[in-house]
């Protein structure tokens, strides 16, 4: 069954994390579909992938570039997984149980939420997202950052 993770941004922005998060996905030998709800985002995110680094980038496609089972990241904005990716990040309230379909049918090893704590609607949404899945009887797994940005594990 799929683990599902939200990780709770509290000292960074989105910008900051995700990159370095895809690359640990990627360092595991797992590819990685990112869903946000607006194309406007998953441009910038298009934008930061190729630039987060002076010494790196994030190779990476979507819909609009073809060869969609040849990219290690997928941009969408919907459920699909056409490069069979082991984890899906959820960013700007996308919803997460469409994409995951029935916790027996999931073939993804990790999803994880990450959002902005210091905005009210995603607070909301994590929270309410996290319920639901709770109660689909997922695993689930909640993530902050200590004082120094670090990642710790709470609950």
């Amino acid at each position: 069954m799929t683990e599902i993770w939200f990780y709770h941004l509290q000292r960074q922005t989105l910008d900051n994390v995700l990159p370095g998060l895809i690359e640990k996905c990627l360092a595991r030998g797992w590819r990685v579909v990112v869903q946000a709800r607006s194309g406007e985002r998953l441009e910038a995110i298009d934008h930061l992938l190729w630039t987060y680094s002076d010494a790196s980038f994030l190779a990476h496609g979507s819909a609009r570039d073809g060869d969609a089972d040849l990219q290690p990241v997928y941009l969408s904005t919907g459920p699909e997984n056409p490069n069979g990716a082991a984890v899906r990040f959820f960013v700007e309230r996308a919803p997460i149980s469409p994409s995951l379909g029935e916790p027996q049918a999931c073939a993804y090893t990790r999803a994880i939420n990450v959002f902005d704590g210091a905005d009210d609607d995603e607070l909301t949404d994590a929270r309410a997202q996290w319920r639901q899945l709770k109660e689909q009887g997922f695993a689930m797994a909640y993530w902050r950052q200590d004082d120094t940005g670090r990642w710790e594990k709470a609950g």
